[in-house]
């Protein structure tokens, strides 16, 4: 059993899984639709813009938008959830992300699809920061392996679509191709809407038991608990940083890759194929990573290990011509990304409480989307200025840098919630020799 889950068990009479089947069912639908209204578009985009004239500079919106929205709607969580509640929030989300890709789907014209997107990632936007509170609300206990549950599942929400939707395409019409999977979103709320019809009293003892545990109160007074400002925090400006940083990396490398060992020889197809490849050795490590976290005191090692893979994969496919080398310097890349699911695990093994989860949630996928969505331009323009892919990769090794030095904050083994603590003390008159030595 790892340390998170050894030590932070709230109840020890507690069956692990007791009322938590269908919100387990809950988190992993939801986070199976987190990407559909992405991953689904763009095999088929050459049909939709033959159907409705998507101008060049529409279609190129269509990568750019996924970022802005998860950045933009995702920071309105904390607000919104303090508002209306976890649960009802994320019902709602996954309703908006329905109802975006079914008018999408019916959209008849570029400004109506491109609205139609930019609504359904919302809703999907404001899941991605979602999920993180609502498992450390409902699995403290168990944190490493929720977590390593939905990353994985992020994965195949990103991988399921475009291996269907052509086919579907093929024999219903792209609009059934992408309108269909709005019954995704749909089916995610389902359990959602079921906690939420669960007795108030049944739901807070269950959160009460699950969440207050000695180990997310020590600590903490009652002034403490209060919410605080996460861009205040050393702590989520370092997990923002290399959360962005490493989606930036990510980012350049789907949407540049094929081109990259295209210009180094080879052919599409299987610059296609050296892509799939990419993307599939970060599963495993979707998995292992969050639960490698949990057992750690600081998983600053981690950072290391993951950085140095990246760094060797990126030196291999510089300026090289493609060969059997190559393979390995696409399989060192992917697993190197596996910074994004360590970021994801941090935001809940970084706070005491669901309350914290979603303040550094916000922050740190709102941060840290903003930064990755300059990636792909950033690379671009160094490529066509330069006319070579040496300048993008020196500038993918100065991010490398960067995620090394963010990191030091990220992963030290602080709660958000001690740092309100000492900024509250910091405010605090200081009258007594006592309060003096609080200070940090």
């Amino acid at each position: 059993m790892d340390r998170q889950d050894s030590s932070s068990t709230p109840d020890s009479t507690l069956r692990p899984w007791k009322g938590r089947f269908v919100v387990l069912a809950g988190i992993v639908l939801a986070a199976f639709n987190l990407r559909i209204a992405v991953a689904s578009v763009s095999p088929i985009l050459d049909v939709v813009r033959t159907d409705i004239d998507l101008s060049d500079q529409v279609a190129g919106l269509l990568g750019t938008v996924p970022v802005i929205a998860f950045a933009v709607f995702g920071s309105l969580v904390p607000v919104l959830s303090r508002r209306f509640g976890l649960e009802p929030t994320l019902v709602a989300a996954l309703v908006v992300s329905s109802v975006g890709e079914i008018l999408r789907s019916l959209s008849s014209t570029a400004p109506s699809f491109l609205v139609w997107t930019a609504v359904a990632l919302a809703g999907m936007g404001m899941g991605n920061v979602l999920l993180p509170p609502l498992v450390k609300r409902y699995f403290p206990d168990r944190i490493g392996a929720v977590t390593a549950a939905y990353t994985v599942t992020l994965s195949l929400s990103t991988a399921i679509p475009p291996l269907l939707v052509v086919g579907i395409a093929s024999s219903l019409g792209w609009r059934p191709a992408l309108g269909g999977w709005a019954l995704v979103g749909l089916l995610a709320a389902v359990p959602w809407t079921v906690v939420i019809a669960r007795s108030a009293r049944a739901r807070a003892e269950l959160a009460s038991v699950l969440e207050h545990s000695p180990e997310h109160t020590a600590g903490l007074d009652g002034r403490h608990r209060h919410e605080g400002r996460a861009w205040r925090s050393p702590l989520a400006w370092g997990i923002a940083v290399m959360f962005g940083l490493n989606s930036l990396n990510t980012y350049v490398m789907f949407a540049w890759l094929p081109h990259v060992l295209i210009d180094a020889g080879m052919s599409e197809p299987v610059a296609a194929s050296a892509l799939a490849l990419y993307a599939f050795v970060g599963m495993p490590m979707s998995i292992v990573t969050p639960l490698l976290a949990a057992r750690m005191r600081n998983p600053y090692p981690l950072v290391v290990l993951f950085v140095a893979m990246l760094a060797v994969g990126y030196g291999g496919l510089m300026g090289g011509q493609a060969g059997p080398a190559t393979w390995v310097w696409v399989v060192l890349a992917g697993l190197g990304a596996s910074t994004f699911p360590l970021g994801l695990a941090l935001i809940n093994l970084r706070s005491r409480t669901s309350a914290g989860a979603v303040a550094l949630s916000g922050f740190v996928q709102g941060v840290g989307y903003l930064l990755a969505g300059a990636g792909p331009l950033t690379a671009g323009i160094l490529y066509g200025r330069s006319g070579s892919w040496d300048s993008t990769f020196v500038f993918l090794f100065g991010t490398l840098v960067v995620i090394l030095v963010a990191a030091v904050a990220g992963c030290r083994p602080v709660m958000i919630e001690d740092t309100w603590a000492r900024r509250a003390r910091r405010g605090r008159p200081s009258t007594t020799a006592a309060d003096v030595d609080t200070k940090p």
